[in-house]
């Protein structure tokens, strides 16, 4: 609450007044997160609401919140959420009466390097594009608008304007007085023992006061949503757990404060200042944070923990450095509350992948007050409509399984997530803790090798492998959005690739098998997925797997293993999700088989020319095109090695194989192959060259450019859709009239013109993109081309009427006759926009002014 007062008026129902017995939706948590679903959900016209606040309302890490609103966020959804957070706190006083305390004062984050100034206009192009005011200041201007900052050393700023100050618990506590009048039913000092579920679904809640039945249970119990979820005899995982968070209060100036001072935030000296009753209010997140709670200590109201000067000492000196005018300040009050943090420094939010109806929104990162208002929002969209307004997959809590969910494993993520909440996050950088938690068969022999590793849903991955000789340390500090450490040696693996044979490790990759006694397996998969699965044994099929408004859950390969049996072939980090869609999409049928059979198999991905005659060589068989043709699949023996499924497909474009190998043979395999590929020119290779290699093919990758809003007909993959089939599938009447009618956004490649590798910033992802002067979309991936010797960005386009703002129709003209520039942290370079890849021909050196376009290459 951060000194403001709690509202004497309460919007609870006394707690003489019984439970009702049952309930649409009960909502456990009265804090920012959980008033404001209540809020949003009300508005959306459901009625029959409970919430559920086991001590008083806005009464647990809402009241200790620093009440700091700030839109300055760098993940899209997330500065999304602030922006709506902001404008509903600017009305809600006038529409509830409660009053608020907003103050529109503004922001500046200070840079003290110039690698934070970079990161902060990367941050100020979004805000801009979106329309919120922003501009980079010098340090001037920061002694301008804050006369008692320090500024000799800063290298620059970042002002936004309209950011805002407000009491957190009387904001909470507003949202809860609407929710109240639109028919929202509110207990106090009433605590959630479990939720229980049967078949697969939420039919009620247990409390200390009765049952209430119900259809759906939203959990936003903070730090408890972890305790909570575990609490029933079907767990829900939600990774959350606290640190100790610190911030100290101070009397009033002899010359108080203006209430109009901006708020500072200075993240290379870990802290943030901002006024609070003629006084500051100042925290920050210190390098060696305290969790606490681990072993799941209940609290029913969050009491000001122990104040520990020595550990709040460097946020101490930080602040006195910068404004080293406060040294005769007296301070009132160290406080210390909880806050809790999740694997990935992002909210969760969704619905359980296990319990229909169980829906969380939890681990605000010390951010709830941002976030509060939109998150809301966004998760009671996707309780009344079945999905919210905006892709929120950055956020969902399918994007974690079970393994995330050790309080072992949370309590050491979190001692390193609360730090990096203001550390300089340069491009591709790997959280640290709770790594070779699931590791390939070959891991140690792949690290043996100078494998570099990076993190994907838990699973270690091949970044790319250092030389023998290759200064080691540089590379794993190679830190920059500039041109990386990495670069030549990304390039001699693709090289490779393009010219000899490379094996990658991509176990990783979710896979399933779906089987049945019948026909019911084919039957019920040509209606999940958008591609005709009606193929011979043995073909390989490249398919989305849509929703009912025709965008992609997943992306995946589908192989036809026999009449009744498919292998399906998924992205990493939709191992639950795609397992939870499936399971809720098809029916229960007991002749109808679904298996996750991820840990069964290691992939060993063989690129390059080579490749054939490498495995040709292995198998004694006939691996050429007119024997193994594309996108076919073959059982094989490998070596001594029987079994392996075998797929002409590399998911980059390039010839090879993806062998699928029983984990026991996983070692012989891969020593079989590296030994007769000698021969050959074979290396090993990593993600950061198939990155390289898909993105110069035009390739789309799932969670990077495809998502839930984006359909086949945006992305140019008309011909994975049986639109002319004559045969039913989910998402077929929005392709349809997209069809008939067009797209409102495009699926582009743009090649970077006028920009210097060595010189400039590179593009990484979410840089704008302009045509003929005017924003229209963002870059979803980037990578370098080694073969155009150019950057290479894919990214969406949309069309906007110039007067109205309205969306147009994007037509192959619209791409073709703008000119275009991508904006790399407050640059723009120019590009050429292309609805096509590039000819392979290309692959030899050519002067960068000959190229042209070819026809559209598939895997």
């Amino acid at each position: 609450m951060t000194g403001s007062q709690r509202s004497t008026s309460t919007t609870a129902e006394p707690h003489s007044l019984s439970l009702p017995a049952q309930a649409q939706v009960v909502i456990c948590g009265g804090g920012i997160v959980g008033t404001s679903v209540a809020y949003h959900l009300s508005k959306m016209g459901f009625k029959d609401i409970v919430l559920l606040e086991q001590g008083r309302l806005a009464a647990g890490t809402t009241r200790f919140c620093a009440g700091i609103v700030s839109t300055a966020r760098p993940v899209s959804i997330e500065l999304k959420m602030a922006h709506y957070s902001n404008k509903l706190y600017q009305q809600l006083e006038q529409e509830t009466g409660v009053q608020t305390g907003y103050m529109k004062t503004g922001s500046i984050s200070l840079a003290q390097t110039q690698d934070r100034l970079i990161s902060l206009k990367r941050i100020a192009s979004s805000l801009n594009v979106m329309g919120i005011p922003c501009e980079i200041i010098s340090p001037k201007k920061v002694s301008q608008l804050h006369p008692l900052i320090n500024i000799h050393d800063l290298v620059g700023a970042m002002y936004v304007p309209e950011d805002a100050l407000v009491s957190s618990a009387n904001v909470s506590l507003a949202l809860a007085t609407a929710a109240s009048w639109n028919g929202v039913q509110i207990h106090e000092r009433t605590s959630v023992s479990h939720v229980t579920i049967q078949k697969g679904r939420v039919t009620g809640v247990e409390t200390d006061r009765g049952r209430i039945q119900c259809e759906y249970f939203v959990n936003c119990a903070g730090q408890w949503a972890y305790e909570l979820g575990h609490s029933g005899e079907e767990p829900v995982h939600i990774p959350v757990h606290a640190c100790e968070h610190f911030y100290l209060l101070t009397h009033p100036l002899q010359e108080p404060l203006s209430s109009s001072l901006p708020t500072i935030v200075d993240p290379d000296g870990r802290i943030y200042i901002r006024n609070w009753q003629g006084g500051i209010l100042s925290g920050g997140f210190e390098k060696n944070p305290k969790p606490l709670f681990t072993e799941g200590r209940n609290q029913l109201e969050i009491q000001n923990l122990q104040e520990d000067w020595d550990h709040f000492g460097p946020l101490l000196s930080a602040l006195l450095r910068r404004m080293p005018g406060l040294e005769a300040l007296q301070i009132m009050q160290l406080v210390n509350c909880p806050e809790s943090f999740t694997p990935d420094m992002r909210c969760i939010m969704g619905e359980s992948p296990t319990a229909q109806g169980y829906f969380v929104l939890a681990g605000m990162n010390s951010a709830g007050i941002s976030y509060g208002g939109g998150a809301g929002k966004y998760l009671a969209e996707w309780i009344v409509n079945g999905y919210p307004s905006e892709n929120v997959w950055p956020l969902d809590l399918k994007r974690f399984g079970t393994l995330q969910s050790s309080r072992t494993f949370l309590r050491h993520r979190v001692m390193e997530v609360m730090p990096l909440m203001y550390d300089l996050k340069v491009p591709r950088w790997d959280f640290q803790t709770g790594r070779q938690l699931r590791t390939s068969p070959l891991y140690d022999r792949l690290d043996a090798q100078g494998a570099r590793w990076m993190e994907k849903h838990g699973f270690e991955r091949v970044k790319y492998f250092v030389p023998p000789g290759s200064d080691l340390l540089d590379l794993d500090h190679s830190k920059t959005f500039y041109k990386p450490d990495w670069f030549d040696i990304v390039g001699a693996e693709v090289k490779c690739c393009k010219e000899a044979v490379c094996v990658i490790d991509m176990s990783s990759f979710t896979k399933f098998e779906i089987s049945s006694t019948g026909d019911q397996a084919l039957e019920y998969l040509q209606y999940l997925f958008s591609n005709d699965l009606d193929v011979p044994v043995g073909h390989v099929v490249h398919t989305g797997m849509l929703n009912e408004k025709g965008g992609y859950e997943n992306d995946c390969s589908i192989a036809r293993l026999s009449k009744r049996s498919f292998f399906m072939i998924s992205p990493t980090d939709q191992q639950v999700h795609c397992w939870a869609w499936l399971k809720n999409h098809l029916p229960d049928d007991s002749n109808l088989v679904l298996e996750d059979v991820t840990w069964k198999y290691t992939a060993l991905n063989l690129i390059g020319p080579r490749a054939v005659d490498v495995l040709s060589e292995l198998s004694y068989a006939p691996m050429t095109a007119e024997h193994f043709p594309s996108l076919f699949c073959k059982e094989m023996s490998v070596g001594y090695a029987n079994g392996i499924r075998v797929m002409s497909i590399t998911h980059t474009g390039e010839p090879g194989f993806v062998l699928y190998i029983p984990i026991e043979y996983a070692l012989h395999v891969y020593n079989e192959v590296m030994n007769m590929g000698q021969k050959y020119g074979i290396r090993n290779a990593g993600y950061y060259a198939l990155r390289s290699l898909r993105i110069e093919k035009f390739f789309a990758f799932w969670g990077q450019d495809l998502d839930a809003f984006t359909t086949p007909m945006e992305c140019g993959r008309e011909f994975q859709v049986k639109l002319d089939k004559g045969m039913e599938f989910l998402g077929q009447e929005v392709l349809l009239e997209q069809k008939q009618n067009g797209v409102y956004k495009r699926f582009t490649m743009f090649i970077l013109e006028d920009h210097d590798t060595d010189m400039d910033l590179w593009p990484w992802w979410g840089e704008p993109i302009f045509r003929n002067g005017r924003y229209v979309g963002k870059t979803t991936s980037s990578a370098y081309s080694y073969t155009l010797e150019r950057h290479v960005c894919l990214g969406f386009v949309h069309h906007f009427d110039e007067q109205t703002g309205e969306e147009l129709v994007v037509t192959t003209d619209f791409i073709n006759q703008g000119e275009y520039e991508i904006d790399i942290a407050g640059q723009r370079f120019q590009a050429k926009a292309k609805l096509y890849p590039f000819s392979s021909l290309f692959a030899q050196r050519r002067r960068k002014d000959d190229v042209e376009l070819s026809g559209y290459q598939r895997e």
